[in-house]
């Protein structure tokens, strides 16, 4: 038994690009986080969760806006009260 799926997300255009940058930027910024490089981390962070935002827009898709809005909260607070 066989079961073939659809790929649901756009797959080329501008939406990939910010997609995969915004999470290899996350990736460096977990990889900060682990070898305990902060709070330079957070900028990384901050980063990737914008470019992710941008992608929920672009797909209007409100789970990803809202998921990544209060992403974009935390970590801007993060960084406020590290500078």
């Amino acid at each position: 038994m066989s079961q073939t799926f659809k790929k649901v997300t756009p797959g080329g255009g501008p939406s990939w690009y910010v997609k995969w940058t915004a999470s290899v930027i996350i990736i460096i910024g977990m990889v900060m986080t682990a070898v305990e490089f902060s709070p330079v981390n957070l900028f990384f962070h901050l980063a990737g969760v914008i470019g992710w935002f941008i992608v929920g827009w672009m797909w209007h898709d409100r789970a990803i806006l809202t998921v990544n809005a209060i992403a974009i909260f935390i970590f801007s607070v993060g960084i406020l009260i590290n500078y």
